[in-house]
């Protein structure tokens, strides 16, 4: 029987994991596809291909040509676009589709949430004189429009390649894993009063969470895009069940 070629959307920590679970599994070839948002990203052990596929054609093209009979979607919570159009592209052409999606975070007691539906929701919440930590990365901080009066701190994986787009503050260009104690001293160093996050969900991201929790700060959260309708899986483990069951 010829093995199932896997198409694994690619990007996330759960993503990382499910390559390095999959990548010797019989019955499976996997590829990884990575958006390329992020310069020179750690090989993930399998054949990689990185940068969009050109649209939505393009895409139904490339799961034809190359014979793929599953995708697993494991990319962030906030790609919703990109999971729309593979769920429904999947579902167009017969080809078994997946979302690897993570919970989403939840307040614990002593944190200090303020819910935004998006982006631009954050002026109405921050008062003027803040300064604010932007822990939601370079791509969608146009969203954000006027933030001027508050002094905004933009956190990068790369550096950056235009100027920052607030009036006063700056980049703060620092790769992850990010501890408990990292966030703390960085917050305390740059005197924040505000985090803004995206719901992302997940462990290994949580330590910014736990930090301003620790410090007495209030987190602007902003919530998930609305997700495709199909099959969620929580966890790496459910995921590689799925895989398996296909291969």
């Amino acid at each position: 029987m010829a093995a199932l070629r896997l198409l694994l959307l690619a990007g996330t920590a759960e993503a990382r994991q499910l390559a390095a679970a999959l990548g010797g599994q019989p019955g499976i070839r996997v590829t990884a596809s990575l958006a390329g948002a992020t310069r020179m990203p750690e090989p993930l052990g399998v054949a990689t291909r990185i940068g969009g596929f050109g649209g939505r054609a393009a895409f139904a093209e490339y799961l034809c040509r190359e014979r793929v009979g599953a995708v697993l979607d494991a990319t962030h919570p906030f790609a919703a676009a990109m999971s729309h159009r593979s769920a429904q592209v999947c579902a167009e052409l017969g080809v078994a589709y997946a979302q690897v999606l993570r919970p989403a975070w939840r307040p614990h007691e002593g944190d200090c949430w303020e819910f935004l539906n998006t982006e631009a929701d954050a002026q109405k919440h921050i008062p003027p004189g803040s300064t604010v930590f932007l822990a939601t990365g370079r791509q969608t901080l146009g969203r954000f429009g006027d933030l001027s009066g508050r002094k905004v701190h933009a956190r990068l994986t790369d550096p950056p390649s235009g100027p920052f787009p607030f009036e006063d503050g700056g980049w703060v260009v620092d790769r992850p894993p990010f501890g408990l104690d990292d966030e703390i001293r960085t917050f305390q160093r740059l005197r924040v009063d505000w985090l803004v996050v995206k719901n992302s969900g997940g462990s290994s991201s949580r330590a910014k969470l736990d930090a301003a929790r620790a410090l007495g700060l209030p987190v602007a959260m902003i919530r998930r895009p609305l997700q495709p309708e199909g099959p969620k899986l929580e966890t790496v483990a459910a995921a590689l069940t799925w895989a398996r069951r296909h291969g």
